[in-house]
């Protein structure tokens, strides 16, 4: 984590739209409170949240992918500890690499809201527990949020400003 740079977490106003928000079991007592947090953040924002769950976060794209379709927003959460082998480099790029495909394939934003750290106490200070420096379910959902309403607001100034009405 930076520490620094990170942009206000309020809630948005995004009344009507659905939050599909799915969750790696892996680190479950993190990802767990991480999505109590996203759910949390989702309802602040005044959306409504649908929740799936996956083993670990290799397996996030592709239910992301799902809820896209499906949904106005995602937010995928995970923790992924560094260890000893290569493994962590290919997870962390597989699901970097496979989030961001689904957003950009899809035209929904996708937060990517897996902790990739080197220690379990790096991912605890992320991941909104009591006395942690960042909140990383609330927020990342509140800038799904966020993203979805710029989207929202071009294609309204696009809309206005070719005369045509939505």
């Amino acid at each position: 984590m930076a520490g620094f740079g990170e942009p206000g977490v309020a809630a948005v106003d995004a009344a009507g739209m659905t939050v599909g928000i799915v969750a790696a079991r892996w680190h479950g007592e993190l990802t767990d409170h991480m999505l109590d947090r996203a759910v949390a953040a989702a309802h602040a924002c005044g959306a409504r949240p649908v929740v799936a769950r996956v083993a670990g976060s290799v397996e996030l794209p592709v239910v992301a992918q799902a809820m896209a379709r499906r949904f106005d927003v995602v937010v995928a959460l995970g923790v992924v500890v560094r260890g000893a082998t290569a493994h962590f480099d290919y997870v962390c790029k597989s699901v970097t690499e496979g989030l961001t495909r689904v957003a950009l394939d899809e035209g929904k934003p996708v937060a990517h809201g897996v902790l990739t750290v080197d220690t379990i106490e790096q991912a605890r200070d992320r991941a909104g527990l009591p006395g942690s420096a960042e909140d990383k379910g609330w927020s990342a959902t509140v800038a799904a949020l966020d993203a979805a309403l710029a989207v929202r607001g071009l294609d309204a100034a696009a809309g206005h400003r070719l005369g045509f009405g939505r």
